[in-house]
């Protein structure tokens, strides 16, 4: 208790300069825990952009190419799967309910999702969030469009206005589908994921922008939206499909099943751990978080050694004082190391008050701009040990000039130096 005393004595003396080194340390810690939770919060995001959905199934290909062109809107289907084996897929036993995907053609850069309005009802990200409208609704009528967040700001879109479909999925296109024009009805609000930059339109909007297009090229003469209308827009074939099951007990035997099925090659894979591989594909990034993160707390750390030993020097006399009125050289030791784990542990606690603050003013701001939704709870068991790992390499920082002025001799600190 006497060296506790003594040590809160000696930092007051040197307020300013304590007070300099524990903001340092407080920020530092503040911004490490602001990067772990932000690549831990990345990384959940990441993982649940699609979630509540069992199976994906598409045309046999790669778990990865499926994940990417089925969720993502990447690249497009090596393949399609008949109407008819999804059909048959929907009507098994085990599934609740299945949402079917075609894509194919693009608005300006954004891909263009043809669906059901399933689609908005059993769509679920992040921890089980729903789809919700920031304007309007979902689609109802054959040239209706529901806007992704992004799409409608970055185009400045509002409803009502018109759209036109571009043939093709690439960012420029020579051919339009200018003469059967689509209406916006809807605009979802932001997500944080590829739901954000895609074009909503129903199942028979696609084929009734492509009807006479058989063969490939666009039709002499474009039908009228009353022609298209009264004919049949039940699409032939799809690029995948969404399936939630009865139970979650079900999902190895019915992938087993999709897989092995015998009217066309299928492949079926679980959105968890094809989302697990593709994340283990971009480790970089969050090895560079990681860094970031350790660089952080270096430079918070090296600022208190900076600090200590800058004024150590001028603290001689004041040690060799110590030592003349009987202090040891282990208590000058242990009065030093016991002001770095002073500073590193009232600089941890700041940095985790101020995180918390910074969480609570900017989570608004960070979801409505970016879709990143960041929980504002208990601290994790790993950032519990990060805030060890400070607080021990205080102490240890703390023990570089301890060492030092514990081999002052008196003479040294009593000596005038000229």
């Amino acid at each position: 208790m006497a060296i506790l005393g003594l040590t809160l004595r000696s930092l007051l003396s040197r307020r300013y300069t304590a007070l300099l080194t524990l903001f340092a340390i407080a920020l530092s810690t503040a911004l490490l825990l602001g990067v772990e939770r932000l690549r831990v919060e990345a990384r959940a995001s990441f993982a649940h952009t699609i979630s509540g959905t069992d199976l994906l199934v598409g045309a046999r290909s790669g778990q990865v190419q499926l994940l990417l062109y089925s969720v993502f809107r990447i690249g497009n289907p090596t393949n399609t799967l008949r109407w008819d084996s999804y059909r048959d897929i929907a009507r098994h036993p085990a599934v609740a309910w299945s949402v079917p995907l075609v894509l194919g053609d693009a608005h300006r850069g954004y891909r263009v999702l043809g669906t059901t309005t399933d689609y908005f009802r059993h769509y679920r990200y992040g921890r089980g969030r729903v789809l919700e409208f920031a304007a309007g609704r979902p689609f109802d009528d054959l040239f209706d469009a529901v806007l992704g967040a992004d799409v409608a700001r970055q185009l400045g879109y509002a409803l009502d206005q018109s759209i036109v479909i571009s043939h093709g999925a690439g960012s420029v296109s020579f051919v339009q589908h200018d003469t059967l024009p689509f209406r916006v009805v809807g605009i979802l609000r932001k997500t944080g994921t590829p739901v954000d930059r895609a074009v909503h339109v129903s199942l028979a909007g696609i084929e009734a922008i492509h009807v006479g297009w058989e063969g490939g090229a666009a039709p002499r003469q474009a039908p009228t939206a009353d022609a298209v209308r009264a004919m049949d827009l039940t699409p032939q074939t799809l690029s995948a499909v969404l399936l939630g099951l009865e139970s979650r007990l079900a999902v190895f035997r019915l992938q087993r099943e999709i897989n092995d099925y015998a009217r066309e090659p299928l492949s079926a894979v679980i959105p968890g751990v094809a989302l697990q591989e593709l994340w283990d594909l971009m480790g970089v990034a969050e090895r560079a978080l990681l860094a970031i993160s350790a660089c952080v707390v270096g430079v918070g750390l090296l600022g208190m050694l900076s600090a200590i030993l800058s004024g150590l020097n001028e603290r001689r006399r004041e040690m060799a004082i110590l030592r003349a009125v009987g202090a040891r050289p282990l208590q000058v030791f242990i009065l030093l190391v016991s002001e770095a784990l002073l500073l590193a542990g009232a600089g941890v606690v700041l940095g985790v008050l101020l995180l918390y603050a910074a969480l609570w003013l900017g989570r608004p701001l960070i979801e409505a701009q970016w879709g990143l939704y960041l929980a504002i709870g208990p601290l994790a068991l790993r950032e519990w040990a990060l805030l060890a790992i400070i607080v021990g390499a205080g102490a240890l920082v703390g023990a570089i000039p301890a060492y030092r002025a514990y081999r002052y001799s008196l003479a040294d600190g009593l000596t005038v130096r000229v």
